[in-house]
């Protein structure tokens, strides 16, 4: 376990809370959210480091969200800290930063991890990529040391949900990902058996693209890397690393780009000059966050582009079934994360897990469908904003007497008034996992 760099301690004016600043493909386009990623992999450390009433932060970046969680006394204050981090690391205005972070605090916070976590909120729903993704930005705020003791219980947490939800309800084992759905739209203009495939990358993305194009029986003819590093992978994955990527172009049938740099790496000048006099039709499909195709070579003649909007577009739909029953455990997880350093009463962790179960019910039935308009998105987001303060409303007094109770030795009182009001049974051991109808 890593060393942290600040134990927590509730301030004199009010308690330290967890705190996420979130734009995603929900609510932002992948413009503003590659702008946003510029400089993520010191926003943490910047962060922690400058702010004294800031205590931890994990800083997820992925090609459709960018998110900022953080333990902090004071959610105004941390937002406006990580705004004029964001200020100075990007080249958008400050007025656009705060248009594009959603803020969500407490429980919600905790609820929104999960969900990612889980697959819940990816563009293609229920890929199993985030996790990884998850994964690494807790390392990464672990290895740096600015990872706090909530923190780490919260990302523990959202790993231990998301490997629940794969194992309980089938959700992500159909194999859909990004990747997958961007090589099926790709279907229409490749004929994969031989087909000559230009990688351009050498992260991640590379690895699981690399293994689902072999898979289909396209050849990868070499890996270009634009930051140097296509050596490297080339000599572990057993092929040959590019040198010249217009040299390489000219003979290719797909390319797919997936570099995680910060420029343009296919120009239309480029690709016009590779492919002039060759007769074949070029697939190019671009899955990096920060564009790695610019915008005119979808234009070329013969050039077809899949990017990650066509993605968000065509992804299909997982099952309602495994959805609903991936909500109820995100529910139950959600109800059995705990903000103070002992257990809640357990028939209030059964409270509070019926009441978020019905929270996400409702939450799944007033969400858009994937490239529902902004204006539609908009009346979902504030519908959902409503009912999760409704649920933290109504949970707030049962909570409080909860431990008025307890302190008063009238335990039985409390826990005979809730089996009364909601029929809920309270003996429920403490890493139960809801069962299918929960």
């Amino acid at each position: 376990m890593g060393r942290f760099c600040l134990v927590p301690r509730p301030c004199q004016n009010g308690r330290v809370v967890l705190v996420s600043f979130v734009a995603s493909h929900h609510n932002r386009d992948l413009a503003v959210l590659e702008q946003l990623s510029v400089g993520a992999d010191t926003l943490g450390a910047t962060v922690v480091g400058g702010q004294p009433n800031v205590f931890g932060a994990v800083v997820l970046p992925t090609c459709n969200r960018f998110e900022v969680y953080l333990e902090a006394e004071d959610t105004a204050g941390a937002r406006d800290a990580i705004i004029d981090a964001l200020v100075r690391s990007t080249s958008l205005p400050r007025e656009s930063i705060d248009a594009a972070l959603a803020t969500y605090e407490g429980d919600d916070a905790v609820q929104h991890l999960l969900s990612v976590a889980t697959g819940l909120e990816s563009m293609v729903v229920g890929e199993r990529e985030i996790s990884g993704q998850v994964r690494r930005a807790y390392a990464d705020a672990q290895a740096a040391q600015h990872l706090s003791p909530r923190l780490d219980r919260l990302f523990q947490s959202a790993l231990r949900t998301s490997r629940v939800v794969a194992a309980s309800t089938g959700l992500g084992t159909s194999g859909r990902s990004v990747v997958s759905v961007a090589l099926d739209l790709a279907d229409a203009t490749v004929s994969w058996d031989g087909a000559r495939v230009v990688l351009i990358g050498t992260g991640a993305l590379a690895e699981t693209a690399l293994g689902a194009i072999r898979g289909r029986g396209a050849d990868i003819v070499g890996v270009f890397s634009p930051s140097g590093r296509s050596t490297e992978f080339a000599s572990g994955h057993d092929i040959p690393a590019i040198d010249d990527l217009t040299d390489a172009l000219r003979g290719a049938d797909m390319v797919l780009a997936c570099s995680g740099g910060e420029g343009i790496v296919l120009t239309p000048a480029m690709v016009a000059t590779a492919r002039t006099g060759v007769a074949t039709d070029l697939t190019v499909v671009d899955l990096a966050l920060h564009r790695d195709v610019a915008p005119g070579v979808a234009e070329l003649r013969g050039v077809h582009v899949v990017n990650l909007e066509t993605v968000g577009a065509q992804a299909p739909e997982e099952s309602v079934t495994a959805i609903e029953a991936a909500r109820a455990i995100v529910a139950h997880a959600v109800a059995r994360f705990v903000d103070d350093s002992r257990a809640l009463d357990p028939a209030v962790v059964a409270l509070r897990e019926h009441v978020f179960g019905l929270l996400e019910r409702e939450v799944a039935r007033i969400r858009p469908a994937t490239g529902a308009d902004a204006q539609s998105v908009a009346r979902a987001d504030a519908a959902e904003a409503a009912l999760r303060r409704f649920a933290k409303t109504l949970l707030h007094v049962p909570t409080v007497r909860a431990r008025e109770h307890a302190a008063a030795g009238e335990t039985d009182r409390y826990l005979n008034a809730v089996r009364a009001l909601y029929g809920i049974d309270v003996a429920v051991p403490d890493d139960a996992c809801p069962a299918a109808d929960a």
